[in-house]
Parts: structure tokens; C-alpha cells; sequence
């Protein structure tokens, strides 16, 4: 089974690196290996939140988050966005922005790198929500109990995360981006509306994609509900939903196509700071964008794998560590603004709030198999609660 998820990625590897070294030679090679490391490090956490959502869609989609997906994740992203980027910011047109992130590597870093406080905002906001929906959510299992009850009790509140999200938005554009640095290091720049606006594009985004995927997901829930009950869903289905058998294929399809865009937004605001980090290891876009896309491609087979392994089922705070995480992603994006954070930083924070929640899932599942007086594999226990 390992094989068999992870075999494209390790196969895009090989051939990767040795692309890297034809073109660019050891040096190259190199750069785009550490690139990889470092797309992977940052972004383990995405690939748990993935997994949560990508359990819920049927094996096509899955198949698609794996194909389609990763190549919106590495050509749109990766090699796409950033020249986007650079052409809003700068005003330029696509043929000279592109011709920039060709030729003239040090003007296309400076142009991406002023762009940051608009990138960070943006991603900031759209995965601060993700973080306060899934936290003022009551739910069953809770991993810091301390905390998540209270703040459960909070979560009755219409709109409660909207609100703190516009309030972090607002603390963060009149005191961060008042006095963003110029990437030359001569002085600062007022770039508090555009962290403003860039931040609502982001709460925006997620309101609109969140929403839209949630809503199908709902009516998805409920037509298999009624079909559980009754036998047959011809009520719960909208007409032009079903296909042959009394099947929800048209119903399915909507909720797995928005939960897929609700991925690809998610894997595009975590790739924000792994594309900003690169610039810290080589300016030359082609480079960057192979090491990244090499690390994107085991993001997407470990969440596959993670899947298929019923892994967040038997290890059931993975889900907590990895939406703490998140958070605390969304608020060191935040404080980019201003202050430079290192990738180490944020990349052991995710490692290490993701390493607890395992640990306490372990320590549960101990405890629950003991309770059960050692009878039923760990897998029996953890489906039980």
C-alpha cells in the first residue's frame, strides 16, 4: 500500500532530481532536494486537514486531488502565482512579469517579497477562520478540554469567528502594516489598507467556498439520512440530482467539487510562506518551483495515505493538533507582516503541536483498551467512542 500511494511521488523524485542535476548541476540538485524538505516540514499539518476533508469524497475525487490537484498545487501555485503576484503588485503586464521572474531574479524576489504583507493577510485570514470554526465548535471528542469546552460554549454565538477574525484583521493593519519595511531596507511603508482589503478577500473567500461546500455537504447528509429511513431519498434530492438506482450522483458531485476548490484554497494559503521561505535558499523561480512541487506531491500522498489508513479514525486529537497548528499559522503570518518569522519556526511549531496530539491519541487509546480489559484491537476501541 505504501508503494502504491506514495509511488508517483517517489517516481517525480527521482526524475526531478535528476532534471535538477542535468539543468543546474550538484549545486541544483541540492537546492531543490532541501526545497522539498523544507515544502514537506511546513506543510505536514495541510496534509491532516486534508485528510479529514478528502475522507468524506468517493474515490474519484480522491483521484482527482491527487491529479488535477497537484498540478493546480505546483503550476498554479508554485509557478503560476507568484508571476501573478508580481504583475498586480508591480503593474506589470504578464509578458514582461513573466519575463522578469526569468531574467532579472532579483527584481522578481524584491517584487514577491513586497508583495508578502498582502499575501500574509490573505492566507492569514482564510486559515485564522478554519481554525475558529473547527475551535467554537462543540464537538464530542476533545483534545485540550480546559480550553475547547469554554470556548464551545462561545461557539453558540452566530458569526463569533467572523468577528475575531475582523478584529485580528484590523489589530494587524494598524500596527503591523503601518510600518511594513521596504525590501531594500531604507525605511518603511504604510500598507495598512492593502493588508485591510487583502484580508477581507481572504475572510471573503472562505465565507463563499466554505460555505458553498458545507451547504451541499448538508443536503448530502441529509438525502442519505432519509435514504437510511425511507428506502429512498425522492424527496430530500432536488430534481436533476439523481441517476439511476434513486442514487445522489448529481447531489455528490456538487458537494465533492466544492470541497475540492475548499482544498485548493487551503493548500494555496499554506503555500503562501513555503513560496516566501524559498527566497531564502535561491531567487531563480524555475528552481523553486520544482523543489516546492516535489514537496507538494508527498503532501498529497501522505493525505491519501492518511485516508486509507483510517489514521485520523485511530488517532483521534490528529485532527486537534493539526487545526492548532493552522492556528498558530494563520497568526505567525499575521506578525510576518512586519517582523520576519524563520521557516524553522513555523515548521517545528506544526511538528510539535502535531506530535502531541499523537501522543495523546496513543496515551487514549492505552487507556481506553485497558478500560476495555485488553479485549478488541486499538482499532476497535477508537471506533467505538
Amino acid at each position: 500500500m505504501l508503494l502504491k500511494t506514495f509511488g508517483w511521488s517517489f517516481a517525480i523524485t527521482a526524475a526531478g532530481l535528476a532534471l535538477a542535476g542535468v539543468l543546474w548541476g550538484w549545486q541544483g540538485l541540492a537546492i531543490v532536494a532541501i526545497l522539498s524538505v523544507l515544502e514537506i516540514s511546513l506543510s505536514f499539518d495541510n496534509a491532516v486537514i486534508n485528510a479529514g476533508i478528502l475522507r468524506k469524497m468517493n474515490p474519484f475525487w480522491q483521484k482527482m486531488f491527487l491529479t488535477v490537484g497537484i498540478l493546480i498545487a505546483v503550476f498554479g501555485m508554485r509557478l503560476v502565482f507568484p508571476v501573478v503576484i508580481v504583475a498586480i503588485t508591480a503593474k506589470l503586464g504578464p509578458i514582461e512579469a513573466v519575463r522578469v521572474a526569468i531574467q532579472d531574479h532579483d527584481r522578481y524576489e524584491a517584487l514577491v517579497t513586497s508583495a508578502h504583507p498582502a499575501i500574509a493577510a490573505f492566507g492569514g485570514m482564510f486559515l485564522l477562520m478554519i481554525f475558529l470554526d473547527f475551535i467554537f465548535e462543540d464537538r464530542d471528542i476533545k483534545w485540550l478540554a480546559w480550553l475547547e469546552k469554554p470556548l464551545a460554549k462561545l461557539g453558540k454565538l452566530d458569526t463569533l469567528s467572523v468577528v475575531v477574525s475582523l478584529v485580528v484583521l484590523i489589530i494587524a493593519a494598524t500596527t503591523f502594516a503601518t510600518a511594513v519595511p521596504v525590501h531594500d531596507g531604507e525605511g518603511t511603508i504604510d500598507k495598512a489598507t492593502t493588508v485591510l482589503l487583502a484580508g477581507i478577500g481572504g475572510l471573503v473567500t472562505y465565507l463563499i467556498v466554505g460555505g458553498i461546500s458545507g451547504f451541499f455537504e448538508d443536503r448530502l447528509e441529509e438525502a442519505e439520512d432519509d435514504e437510511d429511513e425511507d428506502g429512498a431519498v425522492e424527496d430530500a434530492v432536488p430534481a436533476g440530482a439523481k441517476k439511476g438506482g434513486g442514487s445522489v450522483v448529481g447531489l455528490a458531485g456538487k458537494a465533492a467539487f466544492f470541497m475540492f476548490l475548499y482544498l485548493e484554497v487551503i493548500d494555496a494559503s499554506f503555500s503562501f510562506d513555503g513560496v516566501i521561505g524559498a527566497f531564502a535558499i535561491t531567487n531563480d523561480i524555475f528552481v523553486m518551483a520544482l523543489g516546492l512541487g516535489i514537496g507538494a506531491m508527498y503532501i498529497r500522498s501522505l493525505t491519501v495515505f492518511l485516508v486509507r489508513k483510517g489514521t485520523l479514525d485511530d488517532y483521534v486529537y490528529l485532527e486537534h493538533g493539526a487545526h492548532y497548528a493552522i492556528g498558530a499559522l494563520a497568526v505567525i503570518l499575521m506578525i510576518s507582516i512586519k517582523y520576519e518569522i524563520p521557516e524553522v519556526v513555523t515548521g517545528l511549531i506544526g511538528v510539535a503541536l502535531i506530535g502531541l496530539s499523537f501522543f495523546s491519541s496513543v496515551l487514549r487509546n492505552r487507556k481506553e483498551a485497558e478500560s476495555a480489559g485488553g479485549s478488541g484491537s486499538k482499532a476497535e476501541v477508537t471506533s467505538g467512542v
